[in-house]
């Protein structure tokens, strides 16, 4: 990404789950390019370390505290707080946050582990979309970008829950630029593979058996998955509607 990449200056972004992982990566690339970014999460001391290390870098962003497991009050509450933070409507958003639910065969998944992942990953981010994406139609431009995953894309055995939940997004997102497309509104998204976050580093063992079947034998780093999101968010896609952008070595492919 160019230092002087201007693509999305002068929009506002909100980022869900933006105070670890990926979507510190996404913050950051979204606030390199230009937009005012908020950053999201439960954490108020790690968000206001992403929030300064942004603005360090020249970049301009806000914290807003978040729970999208409280659901539709927490939901809410962050759609008001991140409009309220940037000052009017929000150009882009950014549905980042997800449970990552331990492997497990799907006779030991309980009701509580049903609950909790499809309430991170999949309402979370339906009624946030909601909530959020009549005002862009209002005025006729956004942009929505969902992270997907791989896992939505082909079966696993022991992640039959967290699947489910990936390929539900992806299916929103063709659904909801079928709903906002015609009003100038793009809902895309990425779906990675595997990501060298702190995370999954420390399971490297774990992950080599995957890596030697995926063509480019590596894991995506977090910032070629954000620079995936950033063009999605930004001009240089503007007809791009209801896709998937597998962000994964190609795995999805063999």
């Amino acid at each position: 990404m160019s230092p002087n990449d201007t693509r999305l200056t002068g929009r506002t972004a909100l980022v869900t789950g933006s105070t670890g992982g990926l979507g510190v990566s996404i913050a950051h690339a979204l606030a390199k390019a230009g937009a005012f970014v908020v950053v999201s999460g439960r954490s108020k001391e790690r968000g206001d370390d992403v929030v300064a290390a942004i603005r360090a870098d020249g970049g301009e962003a806000a914290f807003v505290l978040a729970d999208l497991a409280a659901g539709d009050a927490g939901v809410r509450a962050l759609a008001e707080q991140a409009t309220a933070a940037v000052g009017g409507a929000l150009d882009v958003l950014v549905n980042n946050a997800a449970t990552l639910l331990v492997p497990k065969p799907t006779a030991d998944v309980c009701e509580r582990d049903l609950q909790e992942v499809f309430g991170v990953n999949v309402f979370a981010p339906f009624l946030l979309t909601g909530l959020l994406a009549p005002a862009m139609a209002e005025r006729g431009k956004g942009a929505v970008v969902n992270v997907g995953s791989v896992a939505g894309l082909r079966g696993a055995s022991g992640s039959a829950v967290y699947s489910a939940t990936k390929a539900v997004v992806h299916s929103l997102t063709r659904s909801w630029a079928a709903e906002y497309g015609p009003a100038g509104v793009r809902i895309n998204a990425v779906a990675p593979g595997p990501i060298a976050t702190e995370r999954a580093l420390e399971f490297a063992d774990h992950v080599a058996p995957v890596l030697e079947r995926i063509p480019s034998r590596r894991m995506s780093t977090p910032d070629e998955v954000a620079a995936s999101v950033v063009f999605l968010a930004s001009d240089d896609s503007a007809n791009v509607h209801g896709a998937t952008l597998s962000v994964d070595g190609g795995w999805a492919a063999t």
